[in-house]
């Protein structure tokens, strides 16, 4: 079969692109780390992580170390190859998840570590004001914190049913948005940075995939219990997305035991029985807190308060079961929970985990059920996440429309 030489061309910067990123990843995993090792971790020849090795290092994401690899080794001098990370500088990207109460602003190096971060609340501004406010104040915050940096771009992260190719909120109750055009309306308020949206649950998943533990890449189960509570599924490295990128609501998925009402007219639904909204009603109903913040319990607990710590246990059991059907219909390698309590106190997290094994068909091993690798960070991170990971996936092309100072996507 004959070639033309503009399917030759478009072949071959298909494998200059995927081999780059095998480069790059590789690195990730394992740098420093010579050139030569590169080849033989990733399956590449010398040749060619040599030369895509050079165009990372133009781009700015590799950089060359001055020490020697494996000093005092007999024969040609290796220099280590690094990402362009640390005291040197390098690329950052920007990170904003939006919650209900008050966003969550993070600046992240290409390794996913957060060099700044800042909570920014949403008390007295309207649902329709918040993108405007929140671009308005995440662009302060990244002049102030990029200190000469080149900034890649921006990733956003909000619950709800978000289509990333469109940078839209297809659906997020809580603020009552209907085909929100987030990605573009941060876009503006940021200055035209590029800006890369989707669903918090689907962020995380990804930045598990991407920093996370091994299994991860495999396969898991994330789930995301907030004001907002949904999920998000990978395979192989990739986060299901699903036809209109609807993929992960389980607002509605029943909890086993539960009888608490939802708006949807059932009982027992997981947003209705283990959400920070469920929660911070029931503190405050039973006079643990005067007003229903989430994390007014958790510092109550944290405290001594023993009424605190009951409810929290509640909801860590409720959640358990909700993971023990997430594991039978799923079976992955690892199920990632993102629930406050737990990130923070690991004993909360063991009350998920008891719970989900009692109930569990085919689990048995607790240590499958994981609080996020990012801990505390894990929003910001989960945020910049967005934009890194197609940065990994296909470099070269990436950051040449970043630089190019593309619009929203």
């Amino acid at each position: 079969m004959t070639t033309t030489s503009h399917g030759s061309r478009m072949a071959g910067d298909g494998r200059r692109e995927a081999n780059a990123a095998t480069v790059l990843r590789t690195v990730l995993d394992h740098g420093p780390v010579a050139r030569g090792a590169v080849a033989r971790l990733s399956g590449l020849s010398p040749a060619a992580v040599s030369r895509q090795a050079t165009d990372l290092t133009r781009l700015g994401l590799l950089r060359d170390l001055p020490e020697l690899a494996g000093g005092g080794s007999v024969g040609r001098p290796q220099i280590p190859v690094d990402l362009h990370v640390g005291a040197s500088g390098g690329p950052v990207v920007g990170g904003v998840h939006l919650g209900v109460p008050s966003s969550t602003f993070g600046l992240v190096d290409l390794r996913g570590r957060v060099l700044a971060r800042r909570t920014h609340p949403h008390d007295g501004i309207a649902p329709d004001g918040v993108p405007t406010a929140v671009g308005r104040a995440l662009r302060g915050f990244l002049d102030e914190h990029t200190q000469g940096r080149p900034l890649l771009g921006v990733g956003a992260a909000v619950g709800g049913w978000v289509d990333p190719e469109a940078g839209v909120v297809v659906r997020h109750d809580a603020f009552g948005w209907r085909r929100r055009p987030l990605a573009a309306e941060l876009a503006k308020g940021l200055g035209g940075h590029t800006v890369r949206l989707d669903n918090h649950a689907r962020s995380i998943a990804q930045s598990e995939i991407l920093f996370g533990r091994p299994a991860a890449r495999r396969s898991l189960v994330h789930l995301f219990i907030g004001n907002v509570v949904d999920a998000a599924v990978g395979l192989a490295g990739i986060v299901h997305q699903g036809p209109g990128s609807a993929a992960g609501d389980v607002a509605h998925l029943p909890v086993p035991d539960s009888t608490v009402p939802c708006p949807c007219g059932r009982s027992g639904c997981l947003e209705a029985t283990a959400s920070n909204t469920a929660l911070g009603l029931t503190a405050v109903r039973r006079g643990i807190v005067p007003e229903p913040d989430t994390f007014l319990v958790v510092d109550a607990a944290a405290a001594g308060d023993r009424r605190a710590d009951r409810l929290l246990r509640e909801r860590a059991r409720a959640v358990g079961r909700a993971v023990a059907l997430l594991l039978d219909v799923l079976n992955p390698d690892l199920v990632v929970v993102t629930e406050h309590s737990s990130v923070l106190d690991p004993d909360y997290l063991e009350e998920i985990r008891g719970a989900a094994i009692d109930l569990s068909h085919v689990c048995d091993d607790p240590e499958r059920i994981v609080s996020p690798h990012a801990g505390p960070a894990t929003l910001p991170v989960a945020a910049g996440t967005v934009l890194l990971n197609p940065l990994f996936r296909r470099p070269l092309q990436t950051v040449d429309e970043l630089l190019a100072g593309g619009g929203q996507k």
